[in-house]
């Protein structure tokens, strides 16, 4: 079983949209692994998005995804990447098909809804800044 990051982020939790996110996902036949509510914090900001570091936008989105809570999440299934990136949709939601996550539910590219891993490898990196192997179940 393939398995993903995937974080609720900021604004659609605080909005409430977690629960109609969590339903489309199983919809789709994703079996959630893991998941928690937390705060992210600057330390793991700095983690997740390295590659973002010294890029303009960075300090933006560090002051956003630290502003309030948000649920991260390991969804496990067949082609789990490929298949969340497609439903969460474009990064910036005025391009993003109809349905999707993104169009759904987000402001903008930054206040995006959802962040998922890109890949094979950013998945395995990024699920263990979220996850102990304790925590996740099913995989």
């Amino acid at each position: 079983m393939e398995k993903t990051l995937v974080l609720i982020k900021p604004d659609a939790f605080g909005k409430g949209h977690a629960g109609d996110i969590l339903k489309i996902y199983e919809a789709a036949g994703f079996k959630i692994v893991a998941a928690k509510v937390m705060q992210m914090d600057k330390r793991v900001a700095a983690i997740h998005y390295a590659e973002h570091v010294g890029k303009p936008f960075y300090p933006e989105l560090v002051e956003f995804m630290t502003s309030a809570p948000l649920m991260a999440l390991v969804l496990g299934g067949e082609n789990v990447i490929a298949r969340v990136r497609e439903i969460n949709g474009a990064t910036n939601p005025a391009k993003a098909a109809e349905g999707t996550i993104r169009k759904l539910y987000a402001e903008s590219v930054t206040k995006n809804a959802v962040h998922a891993s890109d890949g094979a490898e950013t998945a395995a990196r990024e699920i263990k800044i979220f996850f102990s192997e304790i925590e996740q179940f099913g995989a």
